[in-house]
């Protein structure tokens, strides 16, 4: 029986990088006093994001998405996003989280970036990265190539991301990993399912890490953290 594929799925924010990147994004596109206006008009909204998370913190980002990208041209914001994820990687690394990832790459695994940031510019990162895969909150285009600022789908987040990535290892990497073969072989490759190793920082990779077959905390809060009850970050080869 062949082995199954193996998959390393990180987390962008405060994982790859370290800190958020949405604020830096939208202020990188449409300057910092639309954004500081925009955060003013939805301060309730961010409140309560703060205090409960979860969905209330999913309607407060794509409210502050919708007062400051609504009505841009998608086209245009692609190529400053472009830019933007290139130089906030760069600048913003973690090393112990890349010296990771280059040691899946040496193991031959296939390797993810899994965000709720805008794909927009996480796709850059990924680039920079040379993964094999992001996936990433899409933002809505209307048919005239303006941005609504709305999702487009869900916010990848907690359950999201962890569904949106199996779906993916279903379709893409199983697939592939069935190849060619005897009918015997790639029956057993179908039914294999990937090992899944998962980088998180935030309470937002929970789910993730919970389905993994190793779940690993990459936050800097050790046993006083969210993620505590995962293997540290520290305690793995290759870090």
């Amino acid at each position: 029986m062949t082995e199954p594929p193996q998959i390393a799925a990180f987390d962008f924010d405060g994982t790859l990088t370290s800190g958020g990147s949405v604020w830096q994004f939208l202020i990188a596109i449409v300057g910092p006093w639309r954004v500081a206006s925009a955060g003013f008009r939805i301060v309730v909204k961010l409140g309560l994001a703060a205090l409960f998370g979860n969905g209330a913190a999913d309607e407060a980002k794509e409210a502050l998405f919708r007062r400051t990208l609504r009505g841009l041209r998608a086209d245009e914001v692609l190529l400053q996003s472009t830019r933007f994820g290139i130089e906030h990687y760069r600048h913003k690394a973690r090393a112990d989280v890349r010296a990771r990832l280059e040691w899946h790459r040496s193991q031959g695994h296939v390797l993810v970036i899994v965000s709720a940031s805008p794909d927009l510019y996480v796709r850059a990162a990924g680039a920079e990265l040379d993964v094999d895969k992001v996936i990433a909150t899409k933002l809505e285009v209307r048919d005239d190539g303006l941005l609504t600022g709305c999702y487009d789908g869900k916010n990848c987040r907690g359950a999201e991301k962890l569904e949106r990535l199996e779906q993916w290892m279903r379709t893409s990497v199983v697939a592939q990993h069935v190849g060619e073969g005897t009918d015997t072989s790639r029956a057993e490759a179908r039914n294999q399912k990937p090992f899944l190793w998962a980088y998180g920082n935030s309470a937002g990779d929970e789910r993730l890490l919970d389905a993994a077959d190793v779940g690993v905390d990459a936050g800097r809060l050790g046993r006083f953290g969210r993620l505590r009850r995962f293997t540290r970050l520290a305690d793995l080869e290759g870090s």
